[in-house]
């Protein structure tokens, strides 16, 4: 989350559309290339070395793959306009994508932990692994660690949380590939057991991260509210504007990573319609620029007869 002190412009470049859509494709193919020379490098070295571990790190490296062409799917269908069927935009296609992310992460972790769970039953068929293993996982390690930490130096400056999604979905994988690499070395001081053990802990990881991630698209989906945070700027922002004397009524549901707000704003009730409108275009402008909120919708209630509407 981004500091509450941060400018009021500053806020509103981070969540411009052109701007998220050049760095949600530039961050996605920097991590295409990486996943895909980590996927083949993982799997080969792992099959000629016998290292359990890091064939299921190449695996979470290749489903990696696939998570970053559903973020340039997303990117892409995303950022279109509004139309006749979608007359609020299309951002809610970031949250449906964020959703498959968390759910193609928890099939990969459930596969991880029954491959494991079959290693561990048959330990005769574990085979010591060779020394490149350990190489291979150790530079895995560094290349993921170096990619998660630009995703989300990116996904942060554009404020997406599909693309935060993505990054943590890369540090996953820095910390399956750490310990992949205990594994392997436990494995090469005659501990072989600890090779597929190690690729059940990646499984647990893995799939506990999916749930986590699919639970808060889901959540996103059923019109979760904003924060408490962005809720109490929101309140402040409009208690501020010139002419309000109250707010009631002040609800929030997310749309992708942008807000939907509606309020009941209290006014002098001696004010004319006009007047009554200025101050509600006031109020919605103010909270357009402290926060990344897509639609405002105001009613104005006289401030001496305003009661909170029934749900």
């Amino acid at each position: 989350m981004h500091s509450l002190h941060q400018s009021d412009t500053d806020d509103k470049i981070l969540v411009d559309p052109a701007l998220r859509s050049q760095v949600a494709h530039r961050s996605t193919m920097v991590s295409v290339a990486v996943n895909s020379l980590l996927s083949v490098g993982q799997v080969a070295t792992g099959w000629l070395s016998g290292s359990q571990g890091l064939i299921a790190d190449g695996v979470h490296s290749l489903s990696d793959l696939f998570a970053d062409f559903v973020v340039l799917l997303a990117n892409r269908h995303g950022q279109k306009d509004a139309d006749d069927d979608h007359q609020y935009g299309h951002q809610r296609f970031e949250t449906a994508a964020s959703l498959v992310l968390g759910l193609l992460l928890l099939v990969v972790g459930v596969g991880m932990l029954w491959s494991g769970v079959h290693k561990l039953q048959d330990p005769a068929s574990i085979a010591r692994v060779h020394g490149a293993a350990l190489w291979v996982a150790l530079i895995a390690l560094a290349a993921k660690e170096g990619l998660f930490r630009y995703m989300l130096a990116q996904a942060e400056r554009v404020r997406s949380g599909m693309l935060v999604a993505n990054a943590w979905h890369a540090r996953s994988d820095a910390a399956s590939s750490l310990v992949v690499g205990v594994g392997i070395i436990g494995n090469l001081c005659g501990y072989r057991l600890l090779d597929p053990l190690a690729a059940l802990i990646v499984g647990l990881m893995v799939g506990k991260m999916g749930a986590g991630f699919a639970w808060q698209a889901l959540n996103d989906l059923m019109d979760r509210a904003a924060s408490e945070e962005d809720i109490e700027r929101l309140q402040q922002c409009l208690l501020t504007t010139p002419g309000v004397q109250g707010v009631h009524d002040l609800r929030t549901r997310m749309m992708g990573d942008l807000i939907v707000v509606d309020a009941h704003l209290e006014v002098d009730g001696k004010l004319n319609v006009r007047e009554g409108h200025d101050i509600a275009v006031a109020a919605q402008q103010r909270v357009r620029l402290a926060l990344p909120v897509l639609h405002v919708m105001i009613h104005i209630d006289p401030a001496d007869e305003a009661l909170p509407q029934p749900d």
